[in-house]
């Protein structure tokens, strides 16, 4: 048995999330404990920033990067604090970093990036722990999106004899994950569909109290405006075929702005970007069923953030109405706590040796092992 910690700041930029995961004899993972840590407010601020930033000094990077990273291994040590647990115990802390900039075509002609805000030494440094991180940059250099990655976890958690399944991450962005029985021979295919919360965050921040709506309340209070959510399924993202990727590059509030005419009311505006997330995930299923000449999927297993909001999940459940909507929990593992589960299983393929890509799901040229490792 060994004992990993998996460490994950999404796109939402509300925390560090900490999971603590046993790896046992048979390779099985298991989520033994985990830790929420908030993003304080000033840190917060300031990642937004260097998101949206089109130049920043290097001070301000390494800024940013320091507080992020203690903020981290706060996160560890009151995570291994809450269950008695001592560092040398830990065999290897997986850490995902905090992504500032994703784009995997690259930028005006350039070479593709993949950016995380992340120093796995002054992590290892403070934990006492072995880290594992820069898990992207090896599947970008091998061609491939270097996102999703979270598919090969969703494949040793969730694949099983005899049924189609769909597993869908709700985070900022939407990715989703189809998964074939055991028996049949076909690859896993995963890919970004979207903005989940990033946007609907974004204009709720913008006009009422709160970083997010609430079961996706104030959303349900209005009323999908037809043109607006024609405009906005005009952008090419959605109808590129995978592999594919996305991020705050090209979904933000000054792309939706864009899309405005001024005239609507501002509820309409959240109940139609539930829509596009909706109808942006069930274009993706078609897209992902078509690949591999699936039937509909048995069940969807919906995780991250937005397995939260009732609204959301109303509205996929219409779209998709062959398949069921089935929480995370019915198969052992808590909907919020999947990513930071899924870098502390990378963590340990790469301490293994084992590839953590999916070529099928990111495009690389073959299986990669992924990550630097940092001795304590």
């Amino acid at each position: 048995m060994s004992l990993f910690v998996g460490l994950m700041s999404g796109t939402s930029l509300d925390g560090i999330d900490a999971a603590l995961v046993e790896i046992d004899a048979e390779s099985q993972p298991r989520l033994l404990a985990t830790r929420a840590t908030s993003m304080p407010e000033a840190l917060r601020e300031d990642l937004l920033r260097l998101c949206q930033a089109e130049r920043v000094h290097f001070a301000e990077l390494a800024a940013a990067e320091d507080a992020f990273s203690r903020l981290q291994a706060d996160a560890v040590a009151q995570l291994l604090a809450d269950n008695g647990t001592v560092p040398e115990r830990i065999t290897a802390i997986g850490s995902h970093g905090q992504t500032i900039e994703h784009a995997p075509w690259g930028h005006d002609g350039g070479p593709a990036y993949t950016l995380q805000l992340d120093n796995p030494s002054l992590l290892a440094e403070l934990t006492g722990c072995c880290v594992v991180a820069d898990f992207r940059r090896r599947d970008l250099a091998a061609g491939g999106q270097a996102a999703p990655l979270a598919p090969a976890f969703h494949e040793a958690l969730f694949r099983r004899p005899n049924q189609w399944q769909l597993v869908l991450n709700l985070g900022g962005f939407a990715n989703l994950t189809l998964l074939p029985p055991e028996e049949v021979e076909s690859d896993v295919i995963g890919f970004d569909t979207g903005p989940a919360n990033v946007l609907l965050d974004a204009w709720h921040a913008r006009h009422r109290s709160g970083r997010f709506d609430v079961d996706g309340a104030w959303a349900a209070s209005g009323r999908v405006n037809e043109a607006l959510l024609e405009r906005l399924l005009s952008e090419p993202f959605f109808h590129r075929p995978p592999p594919r990727s996305t991020g705050r590059e090209v979904f933000h509030l000054d792309w939706l702005g864009r899309h405005l005419t001024g005239q609507e009311n501002s509820e309409d505006v959240q109940a139609t970007l539930a829509e596009l997330t909706a109808m942006s995930v069930a274009l993706g299923v078609e897209m992902a069923r078509e690949r591999v000449d699936a039937p509909p999927a048995t069940a969807l297993i919906p995780c991250g953030g937005g397995a939260h909001n009732r609204d959301l999940l109303a509205r996929l459940a219409r779209h998709l109405p062959e398949t069921s909507l089935v929480p995370s929990s019915d198969w052992g593992w808590p909907a919020d706590w999947l990513e930071a589960g899924a870098f502390a299983w990378l963590a340990w393929r790469r301490l293994e040796g084992l590839p953590g890509n999916l070529p099928s799901v990111t495009g690389a040229a073959g299986l990669r092992v992924l990550g630097g490792v940092y001795a304590p």
